[in-house]
């Protein structure tokens, strides 16, 4: 604990220098983490702030997804409002645009409750537009915001390897630093509010193609004849490599179709991307052949299955 101290108070002297406006630099002895969303990606980053050593204090529609972060030490609040009531940073990470502004602007939610000085973290995936909102709310209030989306899955979570896209103002990125290395190895600061959000649409853009042709080159292995596996050893390390096809290709062999990511929240977040494109005039062909097929095995029951559910397509 002592070393984490040192850890810390370090990084925020390293910072100090860069910071303006006033900025309140947290100390850790008399900072409280409050987490939002304990589901498959948040229970595993909030329990790294756990083992960190930092007072986590967590809440989640459904207590029973908590359990094993309270069995280690962290405290239960029963709504957003109470989580706002007891930390000064709140990290979120929840479904919907929809719970995200339920959340922050809600009558319960965070930013009507929170204190002044208080930094707000929303990672999840949600609209640039309203992150942009939730950064003005918490302004009137003397609260920082953060628009933080990240990427990896459920890998990627549990690793403490995400890769985490910021928006909002740079010296509150500068100082909430720290607490992102404890969550992500790549992580950049990308612009003003919203621009975090902006930045998750291109990487949903990308893998949803890419989605695509990995599902396409496993089931063409598999009518050739061909052991999957095997082509993977000399597929993924060349040209057409890419995180889905050496994560995901391997579930889809072993006919493992469990959630690292929802099918729903994916087109939850095409749908964005698509909107998003359409404001700025621009077509993205391969987002919308995408959407289309994954919405087509939402319909037949797969919405709660992995992405790599793509899979499934070709064998309807």
């Amino acid at each position: 604990m002592l070393e984490l101290k040192r850890k810390f108070r370090y990084l925020q002297r390293k910072s100090v220098y860069r910071l303006k406006r006033g900025i309140f630099m947290l100390q850790i002895e008399n900072t409280i983490i409050g987490f939002v969303g304990t589901g498959v990606m948040g229970k595993s980053m909030a329990g790294h702030l756990l083992n960190a050593g930092f007072p986590l204090v967590v809440y989640s529609r459904t207590k029973d997804k908590a359990e094993e972060l309270l069995a280690k030490g962290a405290t239960w609040a029963a709504s957003p409002k109470e989580v706002a009531e007891k930390a000064n940073i709140i990290i979120t990470i929840v479904g919907y645009p929809a719970d995200v502004e339920e959340v922050y602007l809600g009558e319960n939610g965070i930013i009507p409750n929170g204190k002044e000085n208080t930094y707000v973290i929303d990672m999840t995936t949600s609209t640039p537009t309203l992150a942009s909102k939730i950064y003005t709310e918490a302004k009137k209030k003397g609260i920082f915001a953060l628009d933080a989306p990240v990427s990896g899955g459920d890998i990627g979570a549990k690793e403490g390897k995400l890769s985490i896209m910021v928006g909002g103002d740079k010296e509150v990125f500068l100082a909430m630093e720290p607490v992102f290395k404890h969550l992500g190895t790549n992580i950049v600061y990308q612009g003003k509010a919203g621009s975090g959000q902006h930045t998750k649409m291109c990487n949903q853009i990308a893998i949803a193609s890419n989605m695509i042709g990995v599902c396409e080159a496993v089931v063409y292995a598999e009518k050739a004849g061909l052991n999957p596996d095997t082509v993977l050893k000399s597929i993924s390390t060349g040209a057409a490599g890419s995180w889905s096809l050496s994560n995901l290709a391997p579930r889809m062999i072993n006919g493992n179709f469990d959630p690292g990511f929802y099918i729903k929240h994916f087109i939850k977040d095409m749908n964005i991307a698509l909107q998003e494109a359409d404001a700025m005039g621009l077509e993205t062909p391969g987002l919308a052949l995408a959407k289309k097929m994954y919405s087509e095995l939402a319909e037949i029951g797969e919405e709660n299955s992995g992405t790599q559910a793509l899979y499934k397509y070709w064998d309807r």
